[in-house]
């Protein structure tokens, strides 16, 4: 279905299947000789929808499967994502900071796998159906949390500081933020929002951490297009969460929107952008150059993290 404004979802349609994709990359990754980031928990989400979502099983139950170039590609692509966000909050931990807000956590699980610093509060948000989800499957297998975590039920195109604040949140305390995967299924004004409050909620010292595809028609769209002209796994999980013979592209918004890392530097953020070229580079993991269309369209993907000053 193509969004709209107010438009919700589940864990197997739209949007939140896109959680099931990362979630059974993520198992695909963590089945590697040496993977990039490790998440045992991601294999329990995708067991749990096979019923409904069988395609997502068929990437941990068939090695052919698993082993296809798209399939290596994008497991590397989001294991590179998910190291280097899982540093960042590492890193904010070593620093000091005691608050981390998960903006559209999904089956985001680092609050139950990273070795948060004592005292740490971890808020994750996203739709109830989602969060909701995400703690059955957690619960039925004895998962315990790391940190104190908070689920929020709440949805980033409303008024979510509010229900952040009614739930302990200390807006005069540094935070570490994270927007993964976030900002193509804002709707522009939602996505330029989103990082007025970030700012408005953050004390000197905070950490944003972002996934950023840059501008209608670009980053994203090429993805989007790689996805489409390429025969393979990918294509088919994707044309099975959209409407026929819809682009992958119809799942986010292509409105204008700022360059979140310009706002915030003009905002008294120091930012530092990284490709994922150049932290799969970085991880000593080479991409499949030259064998796959997304190849090229990943590699431009940007990533940075930026800090608040005093």
């Amino acid at each position: 279905m193509a969004r709209t404004e107010g438009d919700t979802w589940d864990i197997v349609t739209s949007v939140g299947a896109t959680a099931l994709i990362v979630s059974a990359m993520r198992a695909v990754e963590a089945r590697k000789p040496d993977p990039l980031a490790r998440d045992d928990y991601a294999q329990h989400f995708v067991a749990a929808t096979a019923v409904e979502a069988p395609i997502f099983s068929e990437l941990l139950d068939d090695p052919t499967v698993a082993a296809e170039p798209d399939v290596q590609l994008f497991s590397s692509y989001l294991g590179a994502r998910t190291k280097y966000f899982d540093e960042f909050f590492l890193a904010a931990g070593n620093a000091g900071i005691r608050q981390a807000v998960i903006l559209a956590s999904g089956l985001d699980v680092r609050g139950y796998r990273l070795t948060w610093a004592a005292g740490t509060t971890v808020y994750e948000l996203d739709l109830p159906k989602v969060l909701e989800f995400k703690k059955q499957v957690l619960d039925k297998h004895g998962v315990q949390a790391t940190a104190t975590v908070h689920d929020l039920h709440v949805d980033l195109r409303d008024d979510w500081p509010v229900a952040l604040k009614a739930a302990g949140f200390d807006p005069a305390q540094p935070t570490a933020w994270l927007a993964e995967g976030l900002l193509p299924f804002l709707p522009g004004a939602a996505q330029d929002l989103l990082f007025q409050r970030i700012a408005a909620l953050s004390a000197p010292g905070s950490r944003v951490a972002v996934e950023d595809f840059g501008s209608p028609g670009n980053q994203a769209d090429r993805m989007s297009s790689a996805m489409e002209n390429e025969e393979g796994v990918l294509r088919r999980i994707f044309k099975s969460i959209v409407e026929e013979d819809a682009p992958p592209s119809s799942l986010w918004f292509g409105d204008e929107r700022e360059d979140p890392a310009k706002w915030l530097t003009g905002h008294g953020w120091t930012v530092d952008v990284s490709t994922a070229g150049e932290l799969l580079e970085r991880y000593d993991r080479a991409p499949l150059a030259g064998q796959h269309e997304l190849t090229d369209a990943i590699g431009q993907s940007r990533y940075f993290t930026a800090v608040l000053g005093a």
